[in-house]
């Protein structure tokens, strides 16, 4: 039956409002509603809990905290969106046993990647514990224990982790040396071809202080970009010297942003630090935030040049509330810019590069609308509403192999993970 003249045009006008960038006046991303109970504790600030992938075909992956057998327990388990929209449920497992932790906000979340086989690769709920490390087995299939196969002898907390350009996985962890006065950041490798881990090398240590991982991207050539955060030692909420390292594993060299080869494990002597102390800022040892100017939460991407662009939340001196900020690196070193500052924030932040221009996202601390997304328009920061009427407290974001940004939105009030499509 031939479609009314009415009908074509209101296709062609749905096509073209789904191809203005966010943030032109659109409307917010659709939201689906991830079709498994989460757990009250799925909320992070460090992890990288979602994975896509595909050209032809598109997937996602979203590992989650869900509901143990009784309050205050959780289990483990991936969400997989298949490309026709359907939803299955891949439980971690210790054997015919569902994988079970205790609740620790901000430590015991996932963080999961896939490796150029199709085996899904998961951390989980570690805070200075040892290794509870999970693998599929077959392509796709359920990821089963496999701790045993990491190098021993160390405690772990905030694993970060991402697949590098040849379907290796790399690995940053904090490791713990407590007699020793520091708490290292240690990357790892997973030989995809031979189906084994090893240690790369300690990347950063610093006497007195702890290392935060924060994030790792590869680039085209290979050659891989990390940020991480220090705090006094043994831990402290407010952190500091947001720091960036670039490592090439074809020549297994490290450097700093210009280029400059370093020896590692770098230190605040040595690293090529982003964001520096403010005048009145300073190193306090707490178990809770003492105020005053600090980093907390960064993420990276990279621009078409391949150089880092990174989204991170610092509390100016002075303030109260942390902005949301973005660091580039151009030929006079890093450039700092606020991108928001008009209202609190909570520790949830992420960034992706659509070819053109950086999208920042975000989280407000209240609110109807929560969870926001700025770009950068004629030197203006400009934010898109991703839920409006949502509270969201918590995100992720991966930019598809298809040039969609994915996201991983987590409402702790509902109870509810949300899986959206930022075109």
């Amino acid at each position: 039956m031939k479609k009314p003249k009415q009908y074509k045009l209101s296709l062609i006008l749905l096509a073209l409002l789904t191809l203005m960038p966010a943030g032109a006046g659109t409307a917010a991303p659709v939201l689906e509603v991830v079709p498994f109970p989460m757990d009250s504790s799925n909320q992070a600030g460090w992890w990288s809990p979602l994975a896509t992938y595909g050209l032809g075909f598109e997937y996602a992956y979203m590992a989650y905290n869900a509901p143990g057998s009784i309050p205050g327990k959780h289990t483990v388990a991936i969400a997989r969106r298949d490309n026709d929209g359907n939803w299955s449920k891949l439980p971690l497992m210790d054997g015919t046993t569902p994988a079970e932790y205790i609740d620790d906000l901000g430590h015991n979340q996932p963080s999961m990647a896939r490796d150029g086989s199709g085996r899904f690769h998961v951390f989980a709920s570690m805070h200075s514990n040892t290794w509870r490390y999970y693998r599929s087995d077959t392509v796709g299939g359920v990821p089963q224990n496999h701790s045993d196969e990491l190098p021993q002898g160390m405690t772990v907390t905030y694993p970060v982790l991402t697949t590098a350009p040849n379907g290796d996985l790399y690995l940053l962890v904090r490791a713990d040396k407590d007699l020793a006065g520091k708490r290292e950041a240690v990357l790892f490798r997973w030989n995809n071809a031979d189906s084994v881990w090893t240690q790369v090398k300690v990347i950063a240590a610093h006497l007195n202080r702890s290392v935060y991982p924060d994030d790792l991207v590869f680039d085209a050539n290979g050659d891989l970009h990390i940020i991480f955060e220090w705090a006094y030692f043994a831990a402290s909420p407010l952190r500091h010297q947001l720091s960036y390292l670039k490592y090439s594993p074809a020549t297994n060299e490290f450097t700093k942003a210009d280029g400059t080869p370093v020896a590692t494990p770098v230190s605040l002597t040595t690293a090529d630090i982003v964001q520096p102390m403010a005048p009145g800022e300073a190193y306090v040892q707490s178990g809770s935030d003492p105020g005053g100017p600090g980093v907390q939460s960064a993420k990276l991407t990279l621009d078409s040049a391949g150089s880092p662009v990174i989204a991170y939340r610092y509390r100016e001196e002075g303030s109260t509330s942390f902005s949301v900020k973005q660091a580039t690196y151009g030929p006079g070193g890093w450039n700092l810019q606020t991108v928001y500052n008009a209202a609190p924030t909570t520790a949830a932040i992420d960034v992706t590069w659509t070819g053109t221009t950086a999208r920042i996202y975000y989280v407000k601390s209240s609110g109807t609308d929560r969870a926001f997304m700025a770009v950068n328009t004629g030197g203006t920061w400009t934010e898109t509403s991703l839920a409006p009427g949502i509270p969201i407290e918590r995100l992720a974001v991966d930019r598809s192999p298809k040039g969609v940004d994915i996201l991983y939105l987590v409402d702790v009030t509902n109870l509810k993970l949300y899986y959206g499509r930022n075109n």
